[in-house]
Formats: structure tokens, sequence, C-alpha cells
């Protein structure tokens, strides 16, 4: 089942030039690098939800995160940090394909709908995403 957000450990390995690997001990392949530690994070979140929307994608099971405990002494002396990612969001700039649905609302409010031009498309899109809580 599909999760809205993911928390994930991260092993940040420093190199001698002071960059920074990560790579998720969970997610084989799943790897990112920074020029310094924030932004060693923050690549490291784009790689984790990409990672994950393509399993999604797929129809793959997503593995459950280990403990950061765990991680922490399977790798001592390396930085381990959780990296957090919001799937909704993700999920609504990568998969913008459109889907046709039919629905049926009263006469009247459709006359009215069409002599205001209103977008019926826009007006069902925004609808959802505040009754499903996705913030964008």
């Amino acid at each position: 089942m599909a999760h809205e957000s993911y928390v994930f450990p991260a092993v940040f390995e420093k190199s001698p030039q002071g960059h920074y690997g990560v790579f998720f001990p969970d997610l084989p392949g799943c790897v990112s690098m920074g020029d310094n530690l924030q932004e060693a994070h923050k690549l490291a979140k784009e790689a984790l939800g990409l990672h994950l929307w393509g399993f999604e994608r797929d129809g793959e099971d997503i593995p459950e995160p280990s403990a950061i405990d765990a991680v922490q002494s399977e790798y001592p002396g390396e930085v381990i940090g959780l990296v957090e990612v919001s799937m909704a969001a993700l999920r609504s700039k990568l998969d913008t394909r459109a889907v046709k649905k039919t629905l049926t609302i009263p006469y009247y409010l459709n006359q009215m709908a069409e002599k205001s031009k209103i977008n019926f498309s826009q007006v069902l899109q925004s609808a959802l995403k505040e009754k499903l809580g996705i913030r964008e």
C-alpha cells in the first residue's frame, strides 16, 4: 500500500575532498552526493522520492525502513540521518497523465457553471486535493 510520506535512514559518507556520498541501505541503487552535508541531504531526498516513485509506478513493494540504530551499528563512524519524502507532492509533479472521468451534476449547476465559464476539470482537481489534504 502506498503511503503519503516515507522516512528512511541514509548513510552520509564524507570524502577526503569534503563531498558527501549518500546511500540508503534498505534501497540498493538509491544513491546521491552533494558538495556539503546540506546539499547532500537535499539531493538524497530527491533520490529517495524518485526511487520510491519508481517502486510505486512498477507495482513493487516498498521495503520497511531499518531502525536508525541498526544502521548506525552496521556503519560505525559514518553520519547516519533520516530522510523524509512527501509522495503526494512528488506524484503530482511526476505523474501528470490525464484520466477522463464521467460524472453527473444537476442541470441547473451545469447551466450556471457554463454561463460563468468555469473550468470543470480545474474545480474538480482543486476540490479533490482539498478533500484529500494534498498541499503543493
